[in-house]
């Protein structure tokens, strides 16, 4: 299977117009095989001139395939949309509102509108199933993003998130209020199953993971222990926070908390596919 992302040629070359955007729409949402939803007759539609619309030829009931999307009501082209898309599924570290003002042409408030509903449909994409279970191991880690620290107070301003990684499985992160244990230990309840083996740091936020149906093993990084002599260790979170950080430095430099929920969908994403 080939895992590598298309290049802009390939994606000019099947969305070379508006119309085969609408057309994919239309096939991704209806496919060739199903009853008109009106005369329950087999489908057999056709596009409506100069709407985006495809209508049947039995009833003449009409689809819109751009309903209930990010690109409902707008006058912003479809190739417009799909290239920006296109930038979200094949940029390593996320794409910027301004990056986008610049390659399609359009204003700072378009760019960041479509930017904003592309994040907020990848977000509601996310599965939000546990992960664990009997036998898993989940590494557990809380970061601080954004903002502006100060000399006597470096955690000022910054966006706290907790993640939850299970060793050969997926990544779960949440934005919460604070590191104190009544913000962290419902997420870990729940996002990982009972019964897993979680690792984390000596934080004492995580003290009573034990009392939740956890096996808890914890890391000393106060010692310079990162690795235990059982295995335990944080160190694949901490990679990931370390990657997902020079990710937001090098597209949007800084984030301040008012914006940080509408882009976290896509630059967690890019940075390991995570659920948000």
């Amino acid at each position: 299977m080939n895992t590598n992302a298309p290049t802009l040629r390939q994606f000019q070359d099947r969305f070379p117009t508006e119309e085969a955007c609408l057309d994919h729409l239309f096939q991704v949402r209806y496919g060739t095989d199903f009853a008109c939803p009106k005369c329950d007759r087999p489908a057999k539609y056709s596009r409506v001139k100069a709407r985006r619309a495809y209508q049947c030829n039995w009833c003449a009931n009409q689809l819109y395939p751009t309903a209930g999307t990010p690109f409902d009501r707008t006058r912003t082209s479809l190739r417009d949309w799909f290239y920006v898309m296109f930038l979200f599924t094949t940029t390593r570290n996320g794409v910027a509102a301004k990056r986008v003002q610049r390659e399609i042409g359009v204003t700072y408030k378009t760019a960041w509108r479509m930017c904003d509903q592309i994040r907020s449909y990848m977000a509601a994409l996310d599965s939000d199933d546990p992960i664990g279970g009997e036998g898993e191991v989940v590494q557990i880690d809380e970061t601080f993003i954004g903002g502006k620290g100060k000399r006597h107070n470096m955690r000022a301003n910054k966006t706290v998130v907790i993640g939850m990684m299970e060793n050969g499985g997926e990544l779960v992160t949440r934005v919460v209020a604070s590191t104190r244990k009544n913000d962290l230990l419902p997420q870990v309840q729940a996002f990982v199953l009972p019964g897993t083996e979680v690792h984390t740091d000596e934080s004492s936020s995580y003290r009573t993971l034990h009392n939740l149906g956890f096996t808890h093993k914890k890391v000393n990084h106060s010692i310079q222990e990162y690795v235990g002599a059982d295995g335990r260790t944080v160190n694949a979170l901490e990679g990931f926070w370390g990657m997902l950080k020079r990710g937001i430095y090098g597209t949007h430099v800084s984030v301040s908390a008012k914006h940080f929920r509408s882009i976290w969908a896509s630059i967690a994403g890019t940075c390991g596919g995570c659920r948000t």
